[in-house]
């Protein structure tokens, strides 16, 4: 169990860098850096079926579609959706926002087994609502009405990316926890080439591609860097480490791990625009984050607990 949490600790620090990197690598556009990324991560995944450990064998068709539809869809949908989200809504709002994923993905299996009684969720569901409002009011009193279009834009977005992520975190759980689930290394490498086919098709539409390739420009180094590191370290050893605590942990359980993203991601806006949160953030973000810690008490409190005994 310890492996599984660690290479989910690792995989929130490393999918956290999705809400800084967008603005970072600026002027290129969040679709310039999401295909060459994805690309990137497709062809480090081609590279490494040479090996043939890493080589997609024993899978279903069924199962293969299905891996390359994660990839595709969970994994480059979700990074393309939250980096236009952050570019409209700023470093704090998207991953609060996402962070409510473990809390949902709680009740999404509490509404199937009924482990739990809703008047017990009251406490940290108003706390998460609590946060997210204080955070969203007093992002959209400050702005301006020319940014308020732009905040309420980057708040759907992160919407779409949060039940994007939720429903990758589902499919992926129930994959790796089936009798026949595929080797860690095989199922990454599957959702890699999802997610490479998706970068290819997507290509013509880059809108930065021969500045790409002006390698004497700062700017072109520091997204050529970022987007290396993005294929490989991020998504390649990102998706692995989920891959490994999904097998590893109760889903209950991996999925309540992804709150490391959301601390992560607000680190790194806040470094990123140089500045401590304001007021309104840092109690909204507090109030989340404390709703989400009683919610994971609550139900691993609950997985714990033995079953009373029939007389």
């Amino acid at each position: 169990m310890l492996i599984g949490i660690l290479a989910g600790l690792m995989t929130g620090a490393l999918w956290g860098l999705a809400f800084v990197a967008p603005r970072v690598v600026a002027p290129f556009s969040a679709l310039d850096i999401s295909v060459a990324r994805y690309l990137i991560f497709g062809v480090v995944s081609v590279a490494l079926m040479v090996i043939p450990h890493f080589r997609p064998t024993g899978m279903s068709w069924r199962m293969l579609v299905t891996g390359l539809v994660l990839g595709a869809v969970g994994t480059f949908g979700y990074f393309l959706a939250i980096s236009y989200a952050v570019l409209l809504a700023g470093a704090v709002l998207p991953p609060l926002i996402t962070g409510t994923a473990p809390v949902l993905l709680a009740i999404v299996a509490n509404f199937r087994e009924r482990s739990l009684p809703w008047g017990r969720l009251a406490l940290p569901l108003l706390l998460i609502a609590a946060g997210l409002g204080v955070v969203n009011l007093a992002s959209l009193q400050e702005a301006s009405s020319g940014e308020t279009g732009r905040l309420l834009g980057g708040v759907a977005l992160s919407v779409v990316a949060l039940l994007m992520w939720i429903t990758y975190g589902m499919a992926n759980a129930v994959v790796m926890r089936a009798p026949d689930a595929p080797d860690a290394l095989r199922w990454t490498g599957v959702q890699g080439l999802g997610c490479g086919t998706l970068a290819l098709l997507l290509l013509p539409l880059v809108s930065g591609g021969p500045a790409m390739l002006d390698l004497d420009s700062e700017a072109t180094q520091r997204f050529l860097l970022w987007a290396l590191g993005l294929g490989v370290v991020t998504s390649w050893f990102g998706t692995y480490g989920w891959v490994v605590a999904s097998e590893r942990l109760p889903m209950a359980l991996s999925a309540q791990l992804i709150v490391a993203e959301t601390v992560f991601a607000l680190v790194y806006g806040l470094c990123f625009e140089q500045r401590w949160p304001t007021p309104a953030e840092a109690v909204g973000g507090l109030l989340q984050l404390v709703g989400v810690v009683v919610a994971v008490a609550i139900f691993s409190r609950r997985r714990i607990m033995p079953e009373p005994q029939t007389p």
